[in-house]
């Protein structure tokens, strides 16, 4: 199990986006190559990430082996965040890393007034309803997957949504 002394959390800068790129790619590969045609995200979407928002690192000495995304969209109606591109290197998946990666983006976004948290699930990920589930999200509806992402099934998303 990952503890928190065992890794470095930290703020991505614009030079950590081509680790940041693997890192995502290969994790999502791993669980989603049953039904998405080739990588997740380009080097050009992690960049505008890095410009709307922050992707926050969970790194050792020699790697980063975890990130998660998160952008504040506050408006004079709703201060919440959405969160995703949650992402841990696939040796180091079943480790405590994302759940530690979840916690902390939470307590990011809560520290910036943030009231609540949004994410969306692939539907074909039967794993992950429980895992957000057990961490207080609620379904609160339904989205379309991005058409410009080449799919071998049919899916969209499911939203979920938990109070900070």
């Amino acid at each position: 199990m990952v503890g928190e002394d065992s890794v470095r959390l930290r703020i991505a800068r614009e030079e950590d986006a081509p680790q940041i790129l693997a890192l995502i790619n290969s994790a999502f590969r791993r669980v989603e190559g049953s039904f998405v045609v080739g990588d997740r995200i380009s080097l050009g979407e992690v960049l505008s990430c890095l410009a709307n928002g922050k992707f926050l690192l969970a790194e050792n000495e020699k790697f980063i082996l975890g990130c998660v995304y998160v952008e504040p969209r506050n408006s004079a109606e709703r201060q919440h965040a959405y969160l995703g591109l949650l992402a841990v290197d696939p040796e180091r998946q079943q480790s405590g890393l994302g759940s530690l990666l979840m916690t902390r983006a939470e307590n990011y976004c809560r520290d910036l007034g943030c009231r609540s948290m949004e994410i969306k699930i692939v539907n074909l990920r039967k794993d992950l309803p429980e895992f957000y589930q057990k961490r207080g999200y609620v379904e609160t509806g339904t989205s379309p997957f991005p058409s410009d992402v080449e799919t071998i099934l049919p899916c969209h998303f499911i939203d979920m949504s938990k109070p900070l």
